[in-house]
């Protein structure tokens, strides 16, 4: 019992604590029931407070943008303002110019000097005083299809103002008219030379005074005055090709200002893509690519503005872009191609003023800028050209319009071209033309020949400079028309003469480098060095722009070179020691790097045809035949023999010596008007002749004396020929 009774007290005793706990608990419970409601309300008002924040927030940002919009709605609308502006001005401009054009174009040419209408007097009749010699006066003869020839005057001591000078002319002549008629008289039988017979007539002084001369349509004024240019006229009658024969310029496209306009809006929109910020200053449309000058702003480096050449293609959907700085401003030059690219012509250059005007021989047409101005260069001045570029860029072309130019400015006794083709299909035109010094060469090693035949041409022109104590070709020339008159000097094939300029065209160099690398580039070295004063000039074109081909020895002696279009811009250092060639257009888009400067220059090329060139070519054909030179393109073991001497021998040698036989005299004029050759041809054989011991040595102006051994000679050759016919 008493068990029981404990364990019922222990039960009861723990029902009492647990009611005891769950009263404690019930007490404690709505205060953590409080404390969460507070937490919760305190969320949702964090929250609340955070939505609202993000709303004004956003509401602020929104009215920002709107902000942002509208100004720089009113920023574009500014801007599209002044370059609506900046476009009216420029088309003002535009239209300024052109009319100034169209008024310069109708203007006609400005004659400088003039000379009065005058009687020429009658060659027929001899000059009786000095009082009729005063009285001459001549002018040219009237050529309306011809271009205005520039006035030249006789040598002082025929043109003198002095009478006793003038005198002392009629005597000597009158003299040397008695000494004839004495030879003639005294041996009637002999045949008496035409040319010496006309020198030692009193019709003679007519013609050197009235300028007129046998084989030359030419005529000298005579102006009285104190002081008179010692100046003598060439001696061929060569009248330069007409304009005519050149294909005219068809039609001129107009870019639209519109376009141009758009143009700018697109270029100024990438760039400001990329934070290049600046302006389009102003729009140069061309015949080919148009300049767009842009401004950058203050801090934009202009290398950022080169940078972006690749990406304003693709703005524009252009082939290439060229970007350069303009010379002279704060802008940069944004070369763009046009959509219609004007073809230019050779006779746009040729028949412009610059080419008109320019005294130079060697006047070569380049072609045009990009603003449409004609662009010419002097090759004397360069004083050698290196032209290089890939196949089809133009290479071919710009050469063709180099020789023809020259051919619009010299004749065939003032410059001689030397012409190397080894792909035998380019210059194969110029073929018999007068001014070639050679026919046309296609074999490589001929052409190293030719290269050292030119380097001792030059050592023997400054031989002949050092003779006269003068520096340069000019000089020399110039001493020897004021000292030695044409007429005087025909029989005396010792006398000097003025020296024509020499101009060595190479098609393709890469061939010569292969075929003979060390004579040709040793050749080339020593001409770019020394030949410049004597009147010697390369024009070197390649399409191998590599180094082992313009060699540094080459570059370091021909600073002038044209730059076409290559394929990287390993190639375009090569040339022209900079990039840009990379990005040219091709088809005569070229690159020009003059001489004393390193700023490009970027011409684009004049086109000729195949028809234009034969037209040039048969128009020089018909005035006279070449002159070759036979030793130009001979090795030296086929130019002399053992003991020295030539060893071919003139086809027309045997006539030849028929000829001064029949005569009993030897000249090279007689030789000339015979057989219808050159004087250096002519000169050749009677030296030749004298070493045979068939003629003697030249004895002044006198012709030379025939020796009895040409007249065995002759014998014999007769009667071998009489044997073989019977």
């Amino acid at each position: 019992m008493l068990t029981m009774e404990v364990s019922l007290a222990g039960v009861l005793g723990r029902v009492r604590s647990a009611r005891e706990s769950r009263a404690d608990s019930r007490k404690g419970m709505p205060t953590m029931f409080e404390k969460l409601r507070a937490w919760v309300v305190e969320r949702v008002a964090e929250r609340r407070l955070r939505a609202e924040q993000s709303r004004a927030a956003r509401l602020a940002e929104r009215q920002l943008k709107e902000e942002d919009r509208a100004r720089i709605e009113r920023e574009q609308q500014a801007r599209l303002a002044i370059e609506r502006r900046r476009a009216e001005d420029e088309e003002r401009r535009s239209e300024e110019r052109r009319i100034k054009r169209e008024l310069i174009s109708q203007k006609e040419p400005v004659i400088t000097r003039q000379a009065p209408p005058a009687v020429p007097a009658q060659p027929d009749t001899a000059v009786a005083s000095v009082q009729q010699l005063d009285e001459v006066r001549l002018d040219y003869p009237v050529d309306t299809t011809a271009d205005p020839q520039p006035e030249v005057a006789v040598p002082a001591r025929l043109a003198s103002n002095t009478r006793s000078e003038m005198a002392a002319v009629i005597r000597e002549r009158a003299a040397r008219n008695e000494q004839a008629k004495t030879v003639k008289a005294a041996a009637p039988d002999v045949t008496v030379d035409p040319d010496v017979a006309e020198m030692t007539s009193t019709a003679w002084i007519d013609r050197t005074v009235t300028g007129e001369r046998t084989g030359s349509a030419a005529r000298m004024a005579v102006k009285p005055g104190p002081r008179r240019k010692e100046v003598i006229e060439p001696l061929s009658a060569y009248k330069p090709p007409s304009l005519d024969l050149l294909e005219p310029p068809i039609g001129h496209h107009e870019q639209a200002e519109e376009e141009l306009r758009e143009r700018a809006i697109i270029l100024a929109e990438k760039c400001k893509e990329f934070s290049v910020t600046g302006h389009i200053h102003r729009i140069n449309p061309g015949p080919v690519v148009t300049t767009f000058e842009f401004k950058p702003d203050p801090g934009i480096k202009y290398s950022r503005v080169v940078g972006l050449a690749e990406d304003l293609c693709l703005a524009l959907k252009a082939e290439s872009i060229r970007i350069d700085r303009i010379p002279g401003k704060s802008t940069v030059g944004i070369e763009a191609p046009n959509a219609h690219r004007e073809k230019i012509y050779l006779r746009d250059v040729v028949e412009s003023s610059k080419f008109q005007q320019s005294e130079s021989k060697l006047t070569v047409a380049l072609g045009k800028t990009i603003n449409g101005e004609e662009y010419i260069a002097d090759l004397a001045r360069m004083p050698h050209l290196l032209i290089a570029g890939a196949t089809g860029a133009g290479k071919s072309v710009t050469l063709n319009a180099i020789i023809c130019s020259i051919i619009y400015k010299a004749s065939p006794d003032e410059v001689k071209f030397i012409m190397v083709d080894p792909k035998r299909v380019e210059l194969g035109l110029y073929e018999g033309i007068p001014h070639l010094l050679t026919p046309i060469v296609t074999d490589p090693k001929r052409a190293a020949n030719a290269l050292k035949w030119a380097v001792n041409e030059m050592e023997s022109r400054y031989r002949e400079l050092a003779k006269l104590g003068v520096r340069n070709i000019e000089q020399y020339n110039r001493e020897v028309r004021e000292m030695t008159h044409p007429t005087l000097s025909e029989e005396n094939p010792e006398s000097p003469r003025p020296l024509p300029y020499i101009v060595i065209a190479i098609d393709e160099l890469a061939d010569l480098m292969m075929v003979a690398r060390g004579e040709v580039e040793t050749s080339i070295a020593r001409l770019a060095q020394m030949a410049r004063a004597v009147g010697i000039h390369l024009v070197l074109a390649t399409q191998r722009p590599s180094v082992d081909i313009i060699t540094g020895v080459i570059k370091a002696n021909i600073p002038s070179r044209i730059a076409f279009r290559v394929s990287s811009k390993v190639d375009s250092r090569t040339i022209i020691d900079s990039n840009g060639a990379e990005a040219l257009l091709g088809q005569g888009d070229m690159l020009f790097l003059p001489p004393g400067t390193a700023r490009l220059i970027r011409v684009h090329g004049p086109f000729v045809n195949e028809n234009e060139i034969k037209a040039i070519t048969d128009h020089t054909r018909k005035q006279a035949k070449p002159d070759y030179n036979e030793q130009v393109t001979l090795s030296d073991q086929e130019t002399l023999d053992a003991d020295g001497f030539e060893v071919e021998q003139d086809e027309l040698y045997e006539d030849a010596l028929a000829i001064v036989t029949d005569m009993g005299r030897a000249s090279t004029s007689v030789l000339q008007r015979r057989l219808s050759i050159g004087y250096g041809r002519a000169a050749k054989i009677l030296d030749y002749m004298e070493r045979q011991g068939f003629i003697g040595p030249g004895e002044g102006s006198k012709p030379r004396k025939v020796l009895q051994a040409a007249y065995d000679f002759r014998e014999r050759v007769e009667q071998k020929r009489q044997e073989v016919e019977d």
